[in-house]
């Protein structure tokens, strides 16, 4: 019999809102992260506008100071800062012993792209120069891809498994998805798992170069992020980190720990970039077989899920993604479940992404709310039957018990979970 795995704790870093209180409210009130980027224009960008979390303050600075982090790593700043939010949501005290592990916690998350910013601006300028002696002896952490794992695990003196994964813009759901087999199986009592991405105009750049980012919006940032719109032009660039908590049920409820929901269903595949998929296009049979094998997983029907959060980037692929969750769900305008982008409100995060719009969705489940998506007052002509369905205001005093969340990412690899309102039954 498996372990059941529910949700304890949770931290954001997002670009429209820094912790979790101010992330659901901003999240009611339809708040945009997205801003226009000098620095953009400077280097010459077609895109100019990005969705980035606001500075840590002094105190935020100080604990990286005092756990001998890296403080210019943008990546790891903002995993551990997020980590630290989700550990005290949880009720958890850091472990201050420095001689045993917590051997029963582990963490799980990774980045789409490692931290470009400290390889760009130190790494390799200080090698040219002939300097590669002299960049201290912290880089190595930085830039090596399980930097923001290992340091979340030393900063937690976890002793299970660390790791870093890295799937693309999947890699946050995906990071959940293997952190609740691993509980599941019960090899971890606990894990942190989620994602994290870097702001950097050298993560961004391959992005503008494939001309996928949004141009058209430069001088309105807050209109150009437009999931599902017929007048949607490209993905806006985000960053920042989100964190969640997975207990297994029995420890959580023997801690006497506040459950926000339960994951019921889990599932990761490829499309093995076959059937249309390629390395930057989903292939349909992959994405439809992963959503229904995290439906029976979950033991519901598809008429059980009340809302999805959609990957919706604002690209071409968003009417495609609309009719893959009709096959999968075999439900056609008039029977499918609400559905809503985060993704209109603080752009793509990359790596974070899945991880803050499952955030997002367990917020709104507690709360008992749907989010409006920006931008899409003009919806896709090819998904115009669906219209009716797509949440383009608040929906408030709303009961929603299931909502279904899918990734995507290069590479033609998903990942789908079904997240459950807690209740003790």
């Amino acid at each position: 019999m498996k372990n059941r795995v529910v949700i304890t704790g949770m931290g954001v870093y997002a670009p429209n809102a820094v912790n979790i209180q101010d992330f659901k409210t901003a999240l009611r009130e339809g708040r945009s992260g997205i801003h226009y980027v000098p620095q953009l224009e400077e280097m010459k960008f077609g895109c100019r506008i990005a969705g980035i979390p606001k500075m840590l303050t002094d105190s935020q600075i100080n604990i990286l100071k005092k756990a001998q982090l890296p403080v210019t790593s943008d990546t790891i700043r903002y995993a551990v800062v997020t980590a630290i939010e989700a550990w005290k949501d949880a009720g958890l005290d850091i472990n201050a012993n420095k001689d045993e592990a917590d051997w029963n916690t582990g963490a799980m998350l990774g980045c789409g792209v490692s931290d470009m910013k400290t390889i760009a601006e130190i790494l390799i300028p200080m090698v040219n120069q002939g300097k590669a002696r002299r960049m201290g002896s912290q880089i190595v952490e930085q830039v090596m891809g399980s930097g923001v794992s290992a340091s979340i695990g030393g900063v937690l003196g976890l002793g299970n498994q660390v790791t870093s994964n890295s799937s693309a813009c999947n890699t946050g759901s995906e990071a959940i998805v293997e952190s609740t087999w691993r509980i599941r199986s019960g090899r971890a009592k606990r894990m942190i798992a989620g994602g994290v991405e870097g702001s950097s105009p050298y993560i961004w750049a391959g992005f503008d170069s494939m001309r996928v980012l949004a141009t058209k919006f430069n001088d309105r940032p807050e209109e150009g992020s437009r999931p599902m719109s017929a007048s949607a032009g490209g993905f806006v660039p985000g960053s920042g980190a989100g964190l969640l908590i997975l207990e297994d049920l029995e420890t959580a409820l023997k801690r006497g720990a506040r459950i926000y929901a339960e994951i019921v269903g889990a599932q990761t595949n490829c499309g093995g970039q076959r059937g249309g998929g390629s390395m930057t296009a989903p292939n349909p049979q992959g994405v439809q077989r992963c959503i229904r094998e995290a439906i029976i997983d979950a033991g519901i029907s598809s008429g059980d899920i009340d809302a999805i959060n959609g990957h919706l980037t604002a690209t071409f692929a968003d009417p495609y993604e609309i009719k893959n969750w009709s096959e999968a769900l075999n439900k056609g305008p008039d029977q499918f479940p609400y559905i809503n982008s985060t993704k209109s409100m603080i752009g793509h995060c990359l790596g974070a992404t899945g991880a803050i719009e499952i955030i997002a969705s367990v917020l709104e489940m507690d709360g008992n709310f749907l989010h409006p998506s920006l931008n899409c007052e003009d919806i896709h002509p090819d998904i115009e039957s669906f219209a009716d369905k797509v949440v383009r205001t608040l929906k408030d005093d709303i009961d929603i018990n299931i909502i279904a969340k899918a990734s995507f990412g290069f590479g033609d690899v998903n990942s789908c979970l079904i997240l459950k309102k807690w209740n003790i039954v």
